[in-house]
């Protein structure tokens, strides 16, 4: 969605505008202003001692299959936020192209005894889950795998509907570990977080640092030290979704990584020049991500956050995680190549700086400007041209 100069704002202007889109209201407000109470923190986890928070802002500019949505980001970083805006915008206005897998999820017993009927085993997994067929759950493929001597693993493929899945495949594997311990030896049954059957597929064009963006692209392929960066700043953005929307971002970065090192350690995203001149950015990763469940209703910043990016489901989720991914490496790419990536930090740093000094509203930008001509960022020198400013 577009919002020229939202970033110029103060927080209260921006809010001004989300209401009067329609996207938030007021009681929308007071929950984002103290979203999670410690009685509720205490019900989540263990020996709780008080709420560690980040600043969740909203990157703009994203366009995805046709529809446009302000994104919810919850990091603490500076410029992730911002580069993932900007390389949106500057994909416009075809914006992103996606799609995301049906939301299949593999779980696996590991077992010690004789081989059994896979038929069998898929029928008794899916009956554990009967109560959630109308949510279209449900087992649809069992295989085994021979390990050596009398060692064997048997991976169930399991639709988990909206969910993330890991509570749903595991009480099922559960299930189903109960009635295989009658004549084997159980070792573990749990789901993987290699969701390799639930991946999410992105693309979208740029028209500018063609050249630069696909050489520092291919420094990622050449060298693994370099790769590991640049993978990360992928996840900079998906992350940052992640833990707006609820969701086990730890999970996603395990799925991410083992998935980038099937065979060898690779980057997650590829581009090329198409025959128009144009730099093609693709990403395929795993994506096993919920709108629903227990992580979801108890966090109300989590439901704020789904509802302002009006997502249908938690394949559309993926979409939007995976847009948000790419578009935060082309930006990194665009800026290594060219700038650098301190530039952009600094920029925002002189921000910060001179809020802090207390610049208000187009204050906050003069200042900015002149303490990143001077490249000084004191408090003092921020306060000095606060005071010649006014």
């Amino acid at each position: 969605m577009r919002l020229p100069g939202f970033y110029k704002l103060s927080v209260e202007e921006r809010r001004k505008i989300l209401k009067e889109k329609g996207l938030l209201n007021e009681e929308d407000f007071k929950t984002l202003s103290s979203p999670l109470t410690l009685e509720k923190a205490d019900s989540l986890v263990e020996n709780v001692i008080g709420i560690l928070s980040l600043p969740l802002g909203v990157a703009t500019n994203f366009k995805i299959n046709g529809k446009e949505y302000l994104v919810p980001m919850a990091i603490e970083e500076p410029s992730v936020i911002a580069a993932a805006s900007r390389a949106a915008k500057e994909c416009l206005p075809e914006g992103f192209s996606a799609e995301a897998d049906k939301p299949i999820m593999i779980g696996q017993i590991f077992l010690e005894g004789p081989s059994f009927d896979c038929n069998k085993l898929r029928e008794i997994g899916d009956e554990a889950l009967s109560h959630l067929k109308k949510y279209g759950c449900g087992v649809v493929d069992v295989k085994e795998r021979y390990l050596g001597g009398e060692r064997r693993v048997f991976y169930f493929y399991v639709n988990v509907g909206n969910a993330q899945g890991a509570n749903i495949v595991n009480s099922m594997l559960e299930e189903v570990g109960a009635f295989l311990s009658s004549q084997s030896r159980v070792i573990m049954q749990i789901v993987s977080n290699l969701a390799i059957m639930r991946k999410v597929r992105v693309r979208a064009v740029w028209h500018s640092n063609q050249k630069q963006v696909l050489d520092a692209y291919r420094c990622a392929l050449a060298d693994i030290y370099r790769c590991a960066t640049h993978n990360k700043g992928i996840m900079n953005g998906i992350d940052a979704v992640a833990l707006a929307t609820g969701n086990d971002w730890r999970a996603v970065e395990a799925g991410a990584h083992a998935y980038a090192s099937l065979n060898y350690y690779k980057p997650l995203t590829s581009y090329y020049i198409n025959e128009e001149g144009g730099l093609v950015g693709e990403l395929e990763v795993p994506m096993a991500v919920s709108t629903v469940g227990p992580a979801v209703r108890a966090n109300p910043l989590a439901r704020l956050s789904l509802k302002l990016l009006g997502v249908k489901d938690a394949g559309e989720l993926a979409m939007v995680m995976g847009a948000v991914g790419l578009a935060n490496n082309y930006a990194a790419l665009s800026a290594l190549s060219t700038e650098g990536i301190q530039k952009g930090h600094l920029r925002l740093h002189a921000r910060r700086v001179a809020k802090e000094a207390g610049a208000q509203g187009e204050e906050i930008e003069r200042v900015a400007q002149n303490l990143a001509s001077e490249g000084v960022f004191s408090l003092e020198r921020a306060r000095q041209i606060l005071e010649e400013i006014r």
